[in-house]
């Protein structure tokens, strides 16, 4: 049997605009509207997905680990809908605001109380702060492979075969388990789940556990510090000028000239 970890990260709705979020001078917090239901990350739930695809030919367990401070339990139990074990909420005012080296940190030891597992799934970034950096921080504390953007992912006897997306086409990467794989969004939308199964998911309990419970009492801290955030302002600026020449090689001549006289070539 395939015992498979999803990391998901629960998210603001990123399809909100900017202009409707506050800003929180003093915890430096956006705010989106009152009333606006988080999300699980889109990229999340690609590893989900990647993980249903493994289950479908194959005897496998999937659970799913999600960490934050205030947890919409109804979104992250859908996930139990698709046939998942069981979900683990990371719950603890210590992780508030973690960086990518913390979150991950927590994480991996995490997934140490949970025991023996053959693959970690994840998004290949967070939906929000698009850094792409918590999964393969999740294999260096772990001490195991890690793969990054899969496009299929292939698990036998041997193994974990991963097609991946590089830059010049594709790689196709063996590797021994357990191992790390952040999942492209290539790999396909998480399907649809049974509205019967949904309305049965809401009714499991799930278990939250703490720092302590995890063995974290005095973890490591941000290594990053956020010393602004605002949001972006659009201005306007009309300045054009028209050239009027009767020839393009005129017009060139005086454009040249114009990039010379500013200083931009």
């Amino acid at each position: 049997m395939i015992k498979i970890i999803v990391c998901m990260k629960q998210v603001m709705d990123p399809d909100i605009p900017i202009s409707l979020f506050k800003i929180n001078p003093e915890t430096k917090k956006a705010l989106p509207p009152e009333g606006t239901p988080p999300l699980m990350s889109s990229f999340d739930e690609n590893a989900l997905e990647a993980a249903l695809k493994i289950k479908d030919g194959q005897d496998t367990q999937i659970f799913v680990l999600s960490m934050g401070t205030k947890i919409a339990k109804p979104v992250i139990k859908k996930t139990l809908a698709f046939g998942v074990e069981d979900v683990i909420l990371l719950e603890d005012e210590s992780f508030e605001n973690l960086d990518g080296y913390s979150t991950a940190y927590v994480l991996a030891n995490a997934i140490k109380k949970i025991g023996d597992y053959d693959l970690v799934l994840c998004g290949r970034q967070a939906a929000d702060t698009d850094a792409g950096q918590v999964g393969v921080g999740i294999a260096e504390f772990l001490s195991v492979p890690s793969i990054t953007l899969a496009n299929k992912i292939e698990v036998s006897d041997r193994g974990v075969r991963v097609e991946r997306e590089a830059e010049d086409g594709y790689q196709i990467v063996d590797v021994p388990m357990p191992a790390v794989i952040t999942v492209n969004n290539k790999i396909g939308v998480l399907r649809y789940p049974v509205l019967k199964a949904v309305i049965a998911a809401q009714k499991r309990k799930i278990p939250a556990w703490s720092v302590e419970d995890i063995g974290l009492d005095e973890f490591a801290v941000n290594r990053t510090a956020l010393s602004e955030l605002s949001i972006p302002e659009r201005k306007t600026v009309n300045n054009q000028v028209i050239l009027n020449g009767d020839m393009p090689e005129e017009n060139a001549s005086k454009l040249a000239l114009m990039l010379r006289e500013a200083n931009l070539i």
